[in-house]
């Protein structure tokens, strides 16, 4: 088992195939197209002329593509880096697929296509056994494409910007939004390319545009998460007094080995066991299974005693209502998330006695919402 990193390390690990290169900088379109098979469907998705009027999704990401390869600061940025953004940039309409609909005005909306994106580009790569930290980096930027744009539309903008930047840097962000506004034809673009600075600039104001925004402590970054009007600046007091283990991961990938090996024989709550104690299949109705475990974790979190919640938990909002739970009852969160190549969880899973069928794992991973830093006081992606 080895730790995992979201954000990029120094050494490039994974390079996405047909990114432009030095000196010339080619872009090769037809490659891309004869190379990737789901790119073509993009062709078939309609945009908004009004936004767009260079036409389809497809036309519209090789002319982001294309303004991307034009970008200095994409020149100059390392290998490793231009790589991912490319990918990003090829990526960051991909949801539009499953997303785009036409209103009864006739106009044309894809609304959540960015969150589909991220799952989409995740599935993919995992398929294609694309390294964790790159997956996750170029995932992440799908879903976050829309945010240098989006940003003063927001309730709280500075709380957004600091979310985002605890998962990808907002200079390479605010690099995608300025090649997703050049590569389109539309009346507002240089309102929109105004935008983009004022990203830079609030970004660079705020001590986040080339790292992650730093708090006093992980319990401060925490509680500032976690509370409705946080102060970034806050040094928040820790008076947790005990911690609870909250395991993610889809079935297959080593929950209960790496239980076993590591929190040192804490109690564990493993819904996989309790759905055995009550002779609940996994595809049944699992309200029983769910409730006897909260039963048992709330007894445990009463005496404040250490636990481990074993369970897939691949849903962001089960996770929260799991961490408020720990935390009215005074304790501490650490996420554990575990993640394994495709063929090797699908091999571990046909060793298993309790083998769960390849549909539904893929569907686990498609639906996985892979935690950031902003969950809990600690979070550790862990390879397995």
């Amino acid at each position: 088992m080895k730790k995992l990193y979201v954000y990029p390390r120094s050494s490039q690990e994974w390079a996405f195939p047909l990114c432009p290169e030095p000196p010339q900088w080619p872009l090769n379109w037809q490659g891309i197209q004869e190379r990737f098979s789901w790119i073509q469907a993009l062709a078939k998705v309609p945009q908004d002329e009004i936004f767009h009027a260079e036409g389809d999704v497809l036309t519209h990401t090789r002319m982001v593509t294309a303004a991307l390869a034009e970008l200095s600061p994409w020149r100059d940025l390392s290998p490793e880096e231009r790589s991912l953004l490319f990918a990003s940039a090829l990526l960051h309409d991909v949801g539009k697929s499953s997303c785009t609909k036409r209103d009864e005005n006739g106009q044309i909306h894809s609304r959540g296509h960015a969150r589909v994106g991220e799952r989409w580009t995740r599935q993919m790569f995992w398929h294609e056994g694309v390294p964790f930290t790159s997956r996750e980096y170029v995932a992440r930027l799908v879903r976050f494409h829309g945010l240098p744009l989006q940003f003063l539309d927001k309730p709280s903008p500075e709380r957004a910007v600091f979310e985002a930047s605890q998962s990808v840097r907002m200079e390479h962000l605010a690099l995608l939004a300025e090649a997703d506004v050049r590569g389109r034809i539309c009346s507002d673009q240089q309102e929109l390319l105004v935008r983009v600075e004022l990203f830079r600039e609030f970004c660079q104001e705020l001590e986040c545009y080339e790292q992650p925004r730093q708090f006093a402590s992980a319990h401060s970054r925490f509680v500032y998460f976690h509370s409705e009007r946080g102060d970034p600046n806050y040094a928040a007091y820790d008076d947790t007094r005990f911690e609870v283990v909250l395991m993610v991961g889809v079935p297959g990938v080593g929950k209960d080995t790496w239980v076993r090996k590591h929190p040192g024989g804490l109690p564990m709550i493993s819904l996989d066991e309790i759905r055995k104690e009550l002779k609940v299949a996994p595809d049944e109705n699992q309200g029983k299974v769910v409730q006897l475990a909260r039963e048992r974790a709330r007894e445990l979190l009463r005496q404040q005693t250490p636990f481990v919640w074993n369970a897939t938990n691949i849903m962001r909002l089960r996770r929260q209502e799991l961490v408020n739970m720990v935390v009215a009852y005074g304790g501490r969160v650490r996420i554990v998330y575990l993640d394994a190549p495709f063929e090797e969880i699908m091999q571990r899973n046909r060793q298993r006695q309790d083998c769960v069928p390849d549909k539904v794992i893929n569907d686990f991973m498609y639906r996985m919402e892979v935690p950031d830093l902003t969950e809990a006081q600690v979070v550790e992606w862990v390879g397995v």
